[in-house]
């Protein structure tokens, strides 16, 4: 495993302490703690989860032109980190949303450019596997957090204002390590290979072989001929590449039929009756599994294809569906549903940006990836904003049968599309 990966690892865990410290305590914050109303928590809700996607195409764009991958990212942390003690200066909703937006933006700004080093520091056939390890170390980030959140409140007589302090030199920690540990540039995998067959997947559109010989760095890693310039022409021209074209429309395509996390946790509250105090634990049991699984499904997706894997895991979300739907009662129900949960996240979250990276050449990568991310989020966000207005009109178990609908539709079709995959 490249250290790179591990470094990049370490950034992540250590910053999801920091934000999902925030996240934690944040809706009781502002509708206990300032008296905002359901409407202005909603608003506020909608740009926190929803802004960060207007700005990754920025991010990707800025970090390939000139390889600038690490330079982006830093400032990308760095902005989130900065917003953390801004918390506890801002009152009002206006300013409480443009302390969350510039937070945003700066997930926004880092993640393409992170992803791309995870991508262009590890072997094309073992991508998937670097993902997971990747993303096990940013969930374990994210168990870590609330329940940090958790002790402080207990302890601290200003709760809110400790978490925040707290959750700030959590992030500036982070960017430390990012800055000492995450080397400023990594070997691009066409320099360091040379061309013959890459072994791997079985599945959708993989072939046994790589594609053309890869010739000096630059060259071969989005096929042969002179290595392409960063700029947003090229970035956009992407979208003509037949295979990045396919997995972007399949993603956006099953995140539409995506619900967010926290209607699923407020849906099997409802069904289990499960007390207010004991709500937030509900998305321990979604990381746990995340964090079991993450590593092992991302090696199988580099064998048996990623691709494969990427729409299984929206089958198990479809399950938990069905399990939310059903009319089974008992204790297992919250551990299947969690379970399930977990399983769709290690399945998609890191597998997709490793079945993508070998659809785009090394010097578009973080453009490449912000693209699929930027669709994938999007249309997740809109899923969101039906969703609710369907669980206002007609109630929770009608808006989740036409997203289980849905749901199953976009995957018929992803299996129908079967969008081409490259592992080198």
């Amino acid at each position: 495993m490249a250290s790179t990966v591990l470094a990049l690892g370490a950034v992540s865990l250590i910053t999801d302490v920091s934000s999902e410290m925030v996240t934690a305590v944040l809706p009781l914050y502002l509708v206990t703690g300032l008296g905002l109303s359901p409407l202005g928590f909603g608003l506020l809700d909608g740009v926190y989860n929803g802004f960060s996607a207007l700005v990754r195409l920025v991010g990707g764009h800025l970090a390939d032109r000139g390889g600038r991958h690490k330079r982006v990212a830093v400032l990308g942390y760095g902005l989130s980190a900065l917003c953390k003690p801004l918390l506890l200066a801002v009152h009002t909703l206006p300013l409480i949303g443009a302390v969350l937006a510039a937070d945003r933006t700066g997930k926004g700004l880092r993640t393409a450019p992170r992803d791309a080093l995870i991508s262009l520091s590890s072997e094309p056939q073992a991508r998937g596997r670097a993902f997971g390890v990747h993303r096990a170390m940013d969930t374990t980030g994210a168990l870590l957090g609330p329940l940090a959140a958790f002790l402080i409140l207990r302890q601290a007589a200003e709760g809110y204002d400790a978490v925040f302090t707290v959750s700030f030199c959590v992030a500036a920690a982070g960017v430390l390590v990012l800055l000492l540990f995450v080397p400023s540039r990594v070997r691009q995998e066409g320099a360091a290979r040379a061309g013959g067959a890459v072994r791997g997947g079985t599945g959708w559109g993989t072939g046994g072989g790589a594609g053309p010989a890869a010739g000096p760095a630059g060259r071969g890693a989005g096929g042969g001929g002179d290595a392409p310039r960063a700029s947003l022409r090229a970035a956009v021209a992407l979208l003509g590449r037949r295979e990045l074209r396919g997995l972007a429309l399949c993603a956006m395509a099953l995140g539409l039929a995506t619900v967010s996390d926290s209607f699923v946790y407020l849906m099997l509250q409802r069904r289990l009756g499960v007390p207010d105090r004991w709500f937030a634990l509900l998305p321990l049991g979604t990381a746990a599994a995340f964090l079991l699984l993450a590593v092992p499904l991302g090696r199988w997706a580099d064998r048996v294809g990623r691709w494969r894997v990427f729409v299984g895991g929206h089958l198990a979300l479809l399950l938990a569906y069905g399990l939310l739907l059903s009319h089974l009662r008992g204790g297992f129900l919250p551990y299947a549903v969690l379970a399930l949960h977990g399983t769709f996240y290690a399945a998609t979250d890191g597998v997709l940006m490793a079945a993508a990276a070998g659809s785009v050449p090394a010097e578009l990568r973080s453009s490449g990836l912000a693209l699929v991310q930027t669709g994938q989020a999007a249309a997740r966000f809109f899923c969101s904003i039906a969703f609710g207005a369907a669980w206002t009109a007609f109630g929770d178990r009608s808006a989740l049968s036409g997203a289980a609908v849905a749901l199953l539709a976009s995957v018929l079709l992803s299996i129908r599309l079967r969008p081409a995959e490259k592992l080198s």
